[in-house]
């Protein structure tokens, strides 16, 4: 049950990562055609409830595809899309929460905005979202759990099978949420080590400035030169 928790999560996470940052620099894209249609997924996927995405891709693939999906892929498909969905408003955020002079002083040095956004800005934004990316990440290890209801073999599943035929289904829940405390314990602690590491690995580049990237190719100005009292 544990192994298949943690495939369903590490599946869907990677899958709702990439797809959050693509939808969330969508709905940055100055293209209408870009922006409009990413910022309608982000909408109705994020506003349908988990459940719903798992029953629909479970039983109306064969419905509509006309080929059914295992229940793996029912609930790796509705952790994507719907945590996706969460995970790009995540980026967006976290690109505009960079302060408006990194952008500017990269547009003076002659940059376009998909190199401003990839080069510039996502990296700095990165550390903001870091924390809040871990958070919704250890949601979608616990919503796999919603695997249950469609036969998918995960931990729920095989507690309920524990505890029904041994006549302890109060022991084997408090196990398997011991289990889940411990794996988000250990989340946890990644994401504090992942932030201390990113924070000193962007100290030396966020102290030199942008007017120091900027001015480097021609002579300072005069009040540059001087030397600052102490």
């Amino acid at each position: 049950g544990l192994l298949g928790t943690l495939r369903a999560a590490a599946v869907a996470g990677v899958l709702a990562l990439a797809l959050g940052t693509l939808l969330g620099l969508g709905r940055l894209s100055e293209r209408w055609w870009v922006r409009v249609p990413s910022a309608t997924v982000v909408e109705v996927f994020r506003a349908i409830p988990l459940l719903i995405l798992i029953f629909f891709a479970f039983f109306g693939s064969f419905a509509i595809l006309g080929v059914a999906i295992s229940a793996f892929a029912a609930v790796v498909f509705g952790l994507t899309l719907y945590n996706g969905s969460v995970i790009a408003e995540i980026v967006r955020a976290g690109v505009l929460a960079v302060p408006r002079g990194q952008s500017e002083a990269a547009y003076a040095i002659g940059l376009r905005k998909n190199q401003v956004i990839r080069i510039v800005l996502l990296p700095q934004a990165v550390r903001f979202m870091l924390p809040v990316l871990i958070a919704q990440l250890v949601v979608l290890l616990k919503d796999s759990a919603l695997g249950y209801v469609i036969g998918y073999v995960e931990l729920l599943r095989q507690a309920n099978q524990i505890g029904t035929e041994f006549g302890n289904i109060v022991q084997a829940s408090i196990l398997v949420a011991a289990i889940y405390i411990v794996i988000n314990l250990m989340l946890g602690w990644f994401a504090q080590w992942l932030e201390r590491r990113t924070g000193r690995a962007g100290r030396p580049g966020l102290e030199l400035g942008p007017a120091t990237e900027i001015g480097g190719g021609g002579a300072a100005p005069e009040p540059l030169r001087q030397p600052v009292a102490p």
